[in-house]
């Protein structure tokens, strides 16, 4: 039913798809679609705005219009819904796929023999790599020095490999294209289960990446954790911009 209601509004034109509002809404009503923050649906808004100091360009507003009223049950069913499906994600391998094989690589072995051109070695060290891909208890997880990056950084910085992944084991992601309230809860769970030593995130100058250390943080505040964290901000062109240790 329809009532005249507090309820968020989003000026596509102000949102740049960043996905920082996406994590402060614990009904799940807001999600990146088509890279814009969109309503999912408008009963699964309360109307509150606890989204609203999360966006960094003043996209979202609360406004009073008609709309559904908010239905508490039908939240509870959408979250269980969608539990249900990243659970089956986990748990379903799709054949023919080698992502879904864990797999760890001994390093690369350089050969005996001399070479004209020597072909600089990958420092990769497990399978997967996707952040929804790799399980909370993954062996190559536990006691690590982890590396968390958006998926632009290894293609933009020319000497990711020996610069950032050599000794880590790393997640790569999109924070503005992929779920960030289920990039949330995998953190918490490897935070919980793996026993991280330190935290490394690369990110693009680019406005969509800041939601990944955001994510990273509310994944380890979930699970009560404090992890030495190292935030890097790499430019278009491949230089180093920005790095910073966040307080504890």
């Amino acid at each position: 039913m329809k009532v005249m209601r507090k309820i968020i509004e989003i000026d596509e034109e102000l949102c740049d798809g960043c996905g920082q509002c996406v994590p402060s809404c614990a009904e799940g009503a807001i999600q990146i679609i088509d890279g814009k923050a969109k309503l999912v649906e408008d009963r699964y808004c309360d109307g509150l705005g606890a989204c609203l100091g999360e966006c960094p360009t003043g996209a979202l507003s609360v406004v009073e219009r008609e709309a559904e009223d908010f239905d508490e049950a039908a939240v509870e069913q959408y979250l269980s819904s969608k539990a249900q499906e990243e659970h089956l994600k986990e748990t379903t391998l799709p054949r023919g796929c080698p992502s879904a094989q864990l797999q760890t690589f001994l390093p690369c072995q350089e050969a005996n023999e001399p070479v004209v051109h020597k072909t600089q070695l990958s420092a990769l060290s497990h399978w997967p790599v996707q952040i929804r891909l790799v399980p909370a208890g993954a062996p190559f997880l536990k006691g690590a020095d982890l590396l968390v990056v958006a998926d632009c950084t290894p293609i933009a910085y020319p000497n990711f490999h020996q610069d950032f992944l050599k000794g880590r084991v790393v997640l790569v992601g999109c924070p503005k294209f992929d779920d960030a309230e289920e990039y949330i809860q995998r953190f918490a769970e490897i935070f919980n289960s793996a026993n991280i030593k330190t935290v490394t995130i690369v990110v693009m100058e680019v406005p969509c990446c800041n939601g990944l250390p955001i994510i990273v943080d509310k994944g380890m505040k979930m699970a009560g954790k404090k992890v030495p964290m190292e935030i890097v901000m790499i430019s278009t062109r491949g230089e180093i911009l920005e790095r910073k240790k966040p307080a504890a």
